[in-house]
């Protein structure tokens, strides 16, 4: 069982990807009714982008909120860092 693992900034993202998500529903029913391909570029685009900067803020909160030592002297968790940034 994982634990529980929440940051103040999740709600912003996960109100970021449900917009994307809401985008990416318009781009497949523009694709149904035939709207020209430009326009869909365009729309696939916007919803690459969302999906891009939620995924770069999740991983900013990660890096401030787990990898941080704090200003204590503690060591950074190294491996947690080299985990996340296959992300990147």
């Amino acid at each position: 069982m994982s634990k529980i693992h929440k940051h103040a900034s999740h709600p912003k993202i996960s109100a970021r990807l449900k917009r994307a998500n809401g985008h990416l529903s318009a781009v497949i029913d523009m694709i149904a009714e035939g709207r020209p391909c430009s326009d869909i570029a365009q729309q696939l685009h916007a919803v690459e982008k969302a999906v891009t900067n939620a995924k770069r803020a999740l991983i900013h909160d990660h890096i401030d909120h787990c990898l941080d030592p704090g200003g204590d002297g503690e060591a950074v968790d190294t491996q947690s860092f080299k985990d996340i940034t296959r992300y990147l």
